[in-house]
Formats: C-alpha cells, structure tokens, sequence
C-alpha cells in the first residue's frame, strides 16, 4: 500500500523513494489500514533488512497510534542485516552484490529492497554451513541482543529477566526498581519513550501486582 503519513514528507525523503505528498495525498492512513496488516501478518513471522531496528519499532509504534493491539512478543524476527554484519559488515547494495552477483535497481523502493533481502539470505543459507535454515534459528543469530521492548530500553539477562538498560537503574531488574521505585514506572510513561516500550513496561508492572 501507499499509506498518506498525515504529515508533509521532506524532499530529501522523496528523493530517495520518489513518494511525494501528492502521491499520497488520497491514500488512506495506517490507523484506516491497521486492521487490514494486523489480519495479514498476525500468523506470519517478520523478516526483513535493518528490521529489528527500524521496520518492526515502527509497525509497533503504529499499531499503538491505531489503537490496535498486536503481540509483538510472540513474533520471531529474522533480520537479514544483522547476519550479513555478522559476517561480512556492509549496506544492503554491497550485500546485494556480494551474495548475489547482482547490481540492485530502484534501491529504497519497498519492492526491490524485499525481493533483495529474499535472495540475500537465500544466498547466505547456501554460503554459511553454520546457519540454520529455519525461522528459530535465524531469528535468535539475527538479534544482537534481546531486548524485551524493540528500543533495547529493557533488555533480557542471561536469566531471562528483563533489566532496564539505561539511567541509574541500569542493568537492574524492571520488577525489583517498581517495586522499590514506584515513580520511575509515572516518570517514563510521561517521557518521550517509545509507545512500545511504555507497554512492555506496563505489562510487566501488571504481572508483578497479579502474581
């Protein structure tokens, strides 16, 4: 789809997919699509390049404006970029190149940057004997780390817990500062932290007062 972002897009922007506010001036917003993607990819696992750190957040931030609730949590990720900067550290044109042989044309465009990811890792399955060819695998080797919410603000420790990975309760159990400091769950929920984030924390703070 073409999506009108209800707001003016940047020139700059423009110039490197080549969608104007006049393209999409009459196209419909996300919050009006929400429930047509939500229906598409809600048995689907998510793939794609750079994902876990722009496309994903995104997707999460946007169903949240939508107020369309989606369990990010169960999904498994593949992120093609983060195996490729595994292994050889480059931009998507150069691992285009480098897997598959080939120039990538109309890069930045929704169709040709995913039909380039697809053969990308289909080539790095064939190249690599160590990685796995099914989801599981490829979506923990993908994560650099694991972060409860996408913007790696509270992040799992080697005992599964999530910690917060930032400020004067870093690398401390979310549980265990709420409890201590109730406040800090009033001060991030009125921060400019991401809409995902803030709902990771509020459902770790409801299973605390539940159990």
């Amino acid at each position: 789809w073409l999506v009108n972002p209800e707001m003016p897009i940047p020139p700059e922007t423009t110039a490197i997919h080549g969608i104007s506010d006049e393209k999409v001036a009459n196209e419909p917003t996300f919050k009006q699509l929400a429930h047509r993607i939500h229906d598409m990819i809600k048995d689907a696992d998510l793939a794609g390049y750079n994902s876990n750190k722009f496309d994903i957040p995104m997707l999460a931030e946007e169903f949240l404006r939508a107020d369309q609730d989606f369990d990010f949590s169960k999904k498994r990720a593949v992120d093609v970029q983060n195996i490729f900067h595994k292994k050889e550290q480059r931009t998507l044109s150069a691992a285009y190149r480098f897997y598959c042989d080939k120039v990538l044309e109309d890069a930045h465009t929704a169709e040709a940057d995913t039909l380039a990811t697809y053969e990308i890792l289909k080539s790095q399955l064939d190249r690599y004997e160590d990685l796995e060819n099914n989801v599981d695998f490829l979506a923990d080797y993908s994560n650099r780390f694991r972060a409860a919410d996408f913007a790696g603000f509270i992040i799992l420790n080697e005992e599964n817990v999530e910690c917060f990975s930032f400020g004067k309760y870093k690398n401390q159990a979310v549980e265990d500062v709420l409890e201590r400091d109730p406040g800090y769950y009033g001060w991030i929920q009125n921060a400019e932290f991401p809409l995902y984030t803030k709902k990771i924390l509020t459902t770790i703070k409801l299973r605390k007062l539940q159990a």
